[in-house]
């Protein structure tokens, strides 16, 4: 089992590299009793928004609700032959991730299949379910079963994911509102998106980016650069995107250079070394 076990932890990491180089960065700056299990959150999550994102052609209904009986069934039996699944029971499983986060972020991938406009109500739910929640998958990690610090950390931890989703979704505004038809964010009329409504939304996330910010100081030793790294890069890219008129976020996605990568991930580690987070 250790040899079938480590093959789909394997599986994870090569699907966390080849969709996002910050994450992988980020993980890689675990300690190494983290990056496994972070791994193979990263790809159940990813796998299940491939099926909502890409999987046209398809019966997509089907294929979301498969993966999610599959993924109950493979932490119920404690196997899979799926490699994801497989490293993601064994997580599930080990740090006890609660079955509600769970169906909270496959609710929410579910929406995107239905649902193309979201009222504030709907807008919150479905960043909790797509982003806090994954967050909290991943603090539940950390903390390694102290319920006290977890507890403590749950509400930054949630502003931390609520901010990177909601950068997520200045920066994707092309593909989701031309491409697929979805505005996430209540109140916004994309045939007319002003900089002023790009402005109360960076204050929004702004403040979310600010709260999850304290947590990370408070996280475990070995999880802290990672969270940082990703903290660092997705604050860069909400500065690119604050400095883009409305019109431009419209047309183009925003992105960060590798070369601007590689030197906030040396500057993250050197505010490391010297114990400035």
């Amino acid at each position: 089992m250790t040899l079938y076990n480590d093959t789909c932890f394997e599986g994870s990491k090569l699907i966390t590299n080849k969709y996002s180089t910050s994450f992988s960065k980020g993980i890689n700056a675990f300690d190494k009793r983290f990056r496994y299990p972070i791994y193979a959150i990263y790809g159940f999550v990813r796998y299940a928004d491939e099926i909502v994102d890409t999987f046209h052609g398809h019966d997509q209904h089907k294929l979301i609700n498969d993966f999610k009986e599959d993924a109950f069934k493979a932490i119920g039996q404690k196997i899979s032959l799926n490699p994801v699944l497989q490293s993601f029971q064994l997580v599930v499983n080990e740090y006890h991730i609660e079955s509600g986060l769970i169906e909270a972020f496959l609710s929410s991938m579910e929406m995107d299949l239905d649902q193309k406009v979201f009222n504030g109500n709907e807008y919150k739910n479905y960043i909790y379910g797509s982003a806090e929640v994954i967050g909290l998958m991943c603090l539940r990690v950390f903390c390694e079963g102290d319920e006290e610090l977890y507890n403590r950390l749950v509400p930054s931890a949630r502003k931390l994911g609520s901010a990177l989703q909601k950068i997520n979704f200045l920066r994707d505004i092309k593909a989701d509102y031309h491409e697929r038809g979805r505005i996430y964010f209540p109140d916004v009329d994309f045939n007319n998106f002003t900089d002023s409504d790009k402005g109360q939304i960076e204050t929004d996330i702004q403040k979310d980016l600010s709260a999850g910010f304290k947590g990370i100081k408070e996280l475990p030793k070995g999880a802290r650069l990672g969270v940082y790294i990703a903290y660092m890069y997705y604050r860069e890219l909400l500065k690119k995107i604050i400095k883009t008129p409305a019109s431009v976020i419209m047309q183009r996605r925003i992105r960060i250079t590798d070369v601007s990568k590689n030197m906030l991930y040396l500057k993250a580690i050197s505010k490391h070394k010297l114990g400035m987070i």
